[in-house]
């Protein structure tokens, strides 16, 4: 894999994370996540310190947006982003020269990363799996390339229990949430969709964090191994 930034087209009907880019939302979703991204991070930097501790200094991250996720690489690491997004992709440059990261830049859908089979020790993600069109496509993807050994760290936010008012929310919100996060799901079980993917082990973490986006606070976090 290159070290330097690599920008390849999407294939036909491509976008970012995997489902149809619409050219108004593309630079909105851009837009939105340049300006919640702190308050995000924030509400999930626990989990992540926890999932994303020791990342060895190459790491596929699927659907990186603007480069949350960076603090958390080795200083002269490389990055190889999956993100179709192209409106993400000038900020997420930034973002890499400012944390000393190595940026391999690919203009893919999360389905079809590219990558040669059995290729990568560690793939990440964070809240990435609610807007790729089949999550089961895309965690047989992650599981092609991933070496023997290797991890999927995730940290994803997913459907509520039955019958709480949380899950009444995101059912209520699910089609007017999706229209404005590119396709995004508040109603996916994720921890079914990972636990049944034909990993060896895995550890999920249930939680739950507090802020304005309702659908969006239940939560899982956790490490998946070939």
């Amino acid at each position: 894999m290159s070290d330097t930034t690599e920008t390849t087209s999407t294939p036909s009907g491509g976008s970012a994370a995997g489902f149809e880019l619409h050219s108004g939302r593309g630079p909105f979703n851009a837009a939105f996540f340049r300006a919640v991204g702190p308050y995000l991070e924030r509400s999930l930097r626990g989990q992540k310190r926890r999932v994303f501790a020791g990342l060895p200094r190459e790491v596929v991250e699927i659907g990186p947006g603007v480069g949350a996720n960076l603090r958390y690489l080795p200083r002269g690491g490389v990055l190889v982003a999956i993100e179709p997004n192209r409106y993400m992709h000038g900020r997420l440059q930034d973002s890499a020269r400012g944390h000393g990261v190595r940026l391999d830049l690919r203009e893919r859908m999360a389905e079809s990363t590219g990558l040669p089979d059995h290729s990568v020790d560690t793939v990440i993600s964070s809240l990435v799996l609610c807007s790729v069109g089949d999550p089961d496509v895309v965690l047989a993807e992650i599981r092609r390339i991933l070496r023997p050994g290797g991890t999927f760290r995730f940290v994803e936010h997913v459907a509520a229990a039955a019958g709480t008012p949380t899950r009444l929310a995101q059912r209520l919100l699910r089609r007017p949430w999706a229209w404005t996060f590119e396709g995004c799901s508040c109603e996916r079980d994720l921890e079914g969709a990972i636990r049944s993917a034909g990993f060896g082990r895995v550890a999920i973490e249930r939680y739950r964090v507090h802020t304005p986006f309702l659908p969006f606070n239940t939560q899982i976090a956790g490490v998946a191994r070939v």
